[in-house]
């Protein structure tokens, strides 16, 4: 059974960090696309952060510069790496892993972990 888990939410204040992971198990994602969503109350799922198989990464507008993802050394680990944050990032993440970037909102999700910032 595939299971995505992500860990590392909390509560933190404007301009700290926080750095998310999420372990994957079931089967190898090696050779898949890995991303992270997130998800405010009363607003739409958006796309955070993705990464590819090999390695190509893309961000949303909003934390281009702030977030980094990354692969662990374990082939089925992946982290987010959260800098300079807001109080509008505060939201429920959610880790996700699909064939492809195109199609990794179709693929394995988490159950999320909540970020929340303070101003």
């Amino acid at each position: 059974q595939v299971q995505l888990v992500e860990s590392g939410g909390g509560l933190v204040q404007a301009g700290g960090s926080l750095r998310l992971s999420c372990a994957a198990s079931g089967r190898t994602f090696s050779n898949y696309a890995m991303g992270w969503f997130r998800q405010a109350p009363g607003k739409e799922r958006e796309f955070v952060a993705a990464i590819s198989w090999g390695g190509r990464t893309y961000y949303a507008d909003s934390v281009k510069g702030r977030f980094t993802i990354s692969r662990g050394n374990a082939e089925n680990t992946m982290y987010l790496q959260m800098n300079s944050l807001k109080p509008e990032d505060t939201s429920v993440y959610y880790c996700a892993a699909g064939p492809n970037i195109a199609t990794l909102s179709a693929g394995y999700w988490g159950q999320g972990t909540q970020v929340t910032v303070s101003s």
